[in-house]
């Protein structure tokens, strides 16, 4: 939300000037009526408590003499309440206000709308670290997952990192029409461990599924407001990603479902988002969900999903902010299977083992820096999850962005 500073000093000065011409004479000088007022003075129109020519005093017309004294003294406060809102923060290259709170948590996409013709660019580095196996809510052992004995598997992913360079572009169409666009390069890099001890990684990188959506505003008042996000993501990932493995050796094949770029299929991602802000906080909570239709080339279609995240920030100074946020994530498992990968083998090949549940919670920072510049970084940890394992569980999660309004 861009807001402009309001002059309440000026009404301040306008709401003394009929004060001094009830004091009658001494109030203002004399004048000749006929004369025209020197350069860089008000006319009789102009000046709250004087005639204008159609016998109305400018205080008649704007109705300050109908106000008591304690209501232009609460006219004033409020005047004066809205200038410490809009004057804290730095302007835009358009000279709008810009305030620490006009945009969610770095974590948070989708989340603001623009004015008509305006546009922003934005670029996030994301760095998803998972290490470790879980069935249901408890730990499991490498041992236990590769043991004839437990789950049986001939290899077990020890840890995944994926690292995700996001290119966003959003514009305003109308004042309650954006339209965003976002563009995915994502490398992958999965570590393994072999039931006789043996240790090897596979790697993965390239583009993801772009995601194109519309925000239409829907509500709107003078602290918050709330939008649709209807969009949907186009099969523009690999899902045909191969490397070598261990049991591969020296050729290589066909990599599990995480260890792939893209859904291989076109997706909704349809949502709500509502947000607000008030003098030094703001707030937002957005439901969003992922419907996959169809199956992809491969014979499966990746679980629909559903992600909900509640945030809200302080604002320490005028040009920086500090948030919490919680977001809770639901996965659904894959249907259907790409016969080429041996699901007895990996845990991460089997369809059955892809659904879970994870509540987390973030930190982040978001500074104004003048001229449409933001910069922000948010960081996340898991409070709880719950898989359909064993299949690997999240430990940590940074997001670092960089945005610029114009």
């Amino acid at each position: 939300m861009l807001r402009r500073a309001l002059p309440a000093g000026l009404l301040a000065v306008a709401l003394t000037v009929p004060c001094a011409l009830a004091q009658g004479e001494g109030g203002l000088p004399e004048q000749d009526p006929m004369a025209a007022p020197p350069v860089g003075e008000a006319s009789d129109d102009d000046v709250p408590g004087v005639e204008s020519a159609d016998g109305m005093t400018g205080a008649e017309e704007l109705g300050f003499d109908a106000m008591t004294e304690e209501e232009l003294d609460q006219l004033l406060a409020e005047m004066e309440e809205e200038d410490e809102l809009n004057l804290a923060g730095d302007t835009d290259a358009a000279g709008r206000i810009e305030l620490p709170g006009d945009h969610a948590p770095i974590g948070v996409m989708q989340d603001h709308l623009h004015d008509k013709g305006d546009w922003m660019l934005s670029y996030r580095f994301m760095r998803h670290d998972m290490g470790g196996n879980r069935k249901a809510v408890e730990r499991v052992d490498d041992a236990d997952v590769l043991s004839v004995d437990g789950f049986g598997f001939s290899e077990t992913p020890t840890t995944l990192t994926m690292e995700t360079h996001m290119f966003g572009l959003m514009y305003g169409v109308t004042d309650s029409v954006t339209v965003a666009a976002m563009v995915p390069f994502v490398e992958q890099e999965m570590k393994h461990l072999t039931r006789s001890g043996e240790r090897f990684t596979t790697e993965s990188s390239g583009l993801a599924d772009i995601t194109v959506a519309a925000l239409v505003r829907i509500y709107e008042d003078d602290t918050s407001q709330a939008h649709l996000n209807l969009g949907f993501s186009a099969p523009t990932g690999s899902i045909t990603e191969t490397d070598t493995t261990f049991s591969s050796a020296p050729d290589e094949t066909i990599l599990p479902y995480p260890m792939q770029l893209g859904s291989g299929t076109w997706d909704l991602r349809p949502g709500i988002t509502y947000t607000g802000q008030e003098p030094g906080w703001s707030w937002g909570t957005q439901a969003l969900a992922t419907l996959r239709l169809g199956r992809n080339d491969r014979d499966y279609s990746l679980g629909d999903r559903l992600d909900l995240t509640a945030w809200g920030a302080w604002h320490a100074t005028d040009v920086v902010s500090f948030s919490t946020r919680m977001a809770l994530s639901r996965v659904k498992n894959i249907d259907g299977a790409d016969s080429e990968l041996d699901a007895a083998a990996n845990p991460a090949a089997d369809p059955t083992l892809r659904a879970g549940t994870r509540l987390d919670a973030f930190v982040g920072v978001n500074a104004v820096l003048g001229a449409g510049n933001r910069l922000a970084v948010e960081a996340g940890w898991p409070l709880s999850q719950n898989l359909s394992g064993p299949q690997l569980e999240t430990d940590t999660m940074v997001t670092l962005g960089w945005q610029l309004s114009f």
